[in-house]
């Protein structure tokens, strides 16, 4: 049995917070200069070559890529055989997030209810999904979301009669609807299977994969180069201005699902696709 102290998880999560928010992962970061070499369209080279600079900027003054630092995802993995020690742990998630907004000069975007509508001034409380794994580690990763793109999200509750021509249909949609308001260049997570609410976690997990590493499924590995190939010839392009580079990359997850249901769900998130994770 080994002991984690909440102290070690708060400053970890700080520490993620902030670097999240100012440095893109390499494959996303490697993926938009690889598309400002290639578009063709003039405007949207352009716009590229922007988003290229802004990250440039952005990791040297070590400032925020995007000035909305978005709502905290948190997806925690815990050892079995690991006890923690300290605060309640849901509590130390949160006062993580909090020291992080506050000492990374993070803009906080979070209301205590969805009414009334009262800023809670640290952007906590974060979303957070816990899974229990073997062994003695704990796996955190952390990924800020802007609601530009949160809100150009869409849930299918597709027949199984649709098969994969309907959830083809049902992404491709959700990426036209979005058109500019997505912030493209956008990363595409799909969940497909499980139930209503498990597809949505398996489409925000889809978010966090590096993109450069394709689903271990055959089918679906190449379900994602289809989807991508085809959501880049729409020609929305980068701001939503044309060019051939409207999505970065297609991640899908699945899980096993009800003999009369089909749910999907196409989670949107533009270039600034901020996720990372440590190994306590």
């Amino acid at each position: 049995m080994r002991t984690v102290h909440t102290d070690t998880i708060i400053k970890a999560i700080k520490e993620m917070c902030i670097e999240a928010n100012y440095i893109l992962s390499d494959d996303i970061s490697d993926r938009i200069i690889q598309a400002e070499s290639e578009e063709t369209n003039i405007i949207g080279k352009e716009i590229l070559g922007q988003l290229v600079e802004n990250m440039k900027i952005a990791k040297e003054d070590m400032i925020p890529i995007c000035q909305d630092t978005g709502m905290t995802t948190v997806f925690i993995k815990i050892g079995q055989d690991v006890h923690i020690e300290g605060m309640f742990l849901e509590d130390a998630v949160n006062e993580g997030i909090r020291q992080g907004y506050d000492e990374g000069y993070l803009r906080k975007s979070v209301v205590g209810d969805p009414i009334k509508r009262v800023n809670t001034g640290d952007n906590t409380p974060g979303i957070i999904h816990y899974e229990i794994i073997k062994g003695e580690d704990i796996i955190i990763t952390v990924a800020p979301k802007g609601f530009g793109s949160e809100n150009m999200s869409r849930v299918y509750m597709l027949k199984p009669a649709d098969g994969i021509e309907g959830v083809k249909e049902a992404v491709i949609e959700t990426v036209k609807l979005a058109g500019p308001n997505a912030c493209p260049p956008v990363v595409v997570g799909v969940g497909i299977g499980g139930n209503f609410e498990k597809c949505t976690y398996l489409a925000k997990k889809a978010l966090t994969r590096n993109i450069n590493t394709p689903s271990q499924t055959e089918y679906i590995a190449e379900l994602e180069k289809e989807l991508l190939e085809k959501i880049n010839s729409l020609d929305i392009g980068p701001g939503g201005l044309g060019g051939k580079t409207t999505a970065l990359a297609v991640n899908i997850e699945t899980y096993p699902t009800h003999i009369a249901g089909l749910p999907v769900a196409v989670n949107m998130c533009c270039h600034v696709n901020r996720h990372i994770s440590r190994v306590i």
